[in-house]
């Protein structure tokens, strides 16, 4: 079996940094590169509304007021100080930015990264983020899959046309390609409706389970996405999957990273090929991040 690797959530939001400190987030992910992490993740809000309370998934971390950095431009900054690591979003929000925008910036940031993107993809929950650009909340699932699709086409092809329920174009011209083979890989996150599955079908390299996800969820989820994945004639083996260590604590009633790490063998068993683990859950001082970051890196190598 191969070896799972090991992605590092870096908080591009709250108060992990405080106020004219954010320069400092590259510094997060130069001391990712340098202890071995394989993967840094960054996640995206564009705009709050002030229904936080509308989160499905538990409190939302943080109040409307919370600064949430732009996450392209994050790991653009982040890619200028790293050699390695790969550079992700999980998610990023797609059917906020028009698909030929989103395109350029990511087939721009793959070539200066030199082919390191992952481009984690999700609708959002939050209507007010919707209206505050003009766009239908209730249409965000067809916005979302014209965008993939528009992408992909542009990624491809020179001129590249396309037609779909929100979005069409013909002999359009996006340059620079991405760096890698078949476009910047596309991770499809959420549950699996028909929509969200044909999608991972279309379009995934990977998939993020819906937060909260069990084990056992994301192992039946993988069952499905993998009968999907036959009968359209793609092999199932070559998904990636990402889902986050569970966190426990210690005696000291402290999050553990020794003990977190105990949850990996059982994600793994469950298909899961790519691991988070939240630097914020176990390092609360920046300072003390490349230490953090080089313990949770020699305690995953046990357990994986």
């Amino acid at each position: 079996m191969t070896r799972p690797s090991l992605s590092i959530g870096l908080p591009n939001y709250g108060a992990f940094l405080a106020t004219g400190e954010w320069h400092r987030f590259v510094d997060l992910a130069r001391a990712a590169d340098d202890a071995g992490v394989d993967r840094i993740v960054v996640v995206d809000h564009v705009v709050m509304g002030e229904h936080t309370d509308a989160y499905a998934w538990g409190r939302f971390p943080t109040p409307p007021d919370a600064p949430w950095l732009e996450p392209l431009t994050v790991l653009a900054a982040c890619a200028s100080v790293t050699r390695r690591v790969r550079l992700a979003t999980g998610v990023v929000i797609a059917p906020l930015r028009p698909a030929a925008l989103l395109a350029k910036q990511a087939a721009t940031l793959d070539v200066l990264s030199q082919g390191r993107l992952d481009l984690g993809v999700g609708a959002g929950w939050q209507r007010e983020e919707y209206e505050a650009e003009g766009l239908d909340f209730d249409r965000r699932g067809a916005l979302l899959t014209d965008t993939l699709a528009a992408m992909q086409a542009l990624w491809r092809d020179t001129p590249a046309d396309f037609a779909g329920e929100t979005l069409s174009f013909e002999r359009i011209y996006c340059v620079p390609k991405p760096v890698q083979d078949g476009g910047v890989p596309l991770w499809v996150a959420g549950t699996l409706n028909r929509r969200n599955l044909e999608r991972v079908v279309r379009f995934a390299s990977g998939w993020i389970p819906i937060m909260g996800e069990t084990p056992a969820g994301i192992a039946q989820g993988l069952a499905t996405i993998g009968e999907a994945l036959r009968a359209a004639g793609r092999d199932p083996g070559a998904l990636r999957v990402q889902a986050p260590v569970r966190v426990e604590r210690g005696d000291d009633g402290a999050p553990s990273v020794e003990r977190s790490m105990e949850s990996v063998p059982e994600l793994v068993a469950a298909g899961v090929t790519d691991v988070n683990v939240p630097l914020a859950a176990f390092c609360r001082d920046p300072g003390q991040a490349p230490e953090a970051l080089r313990r949770v890196v020699t305690a995953f190598a046990a357990v994986a």
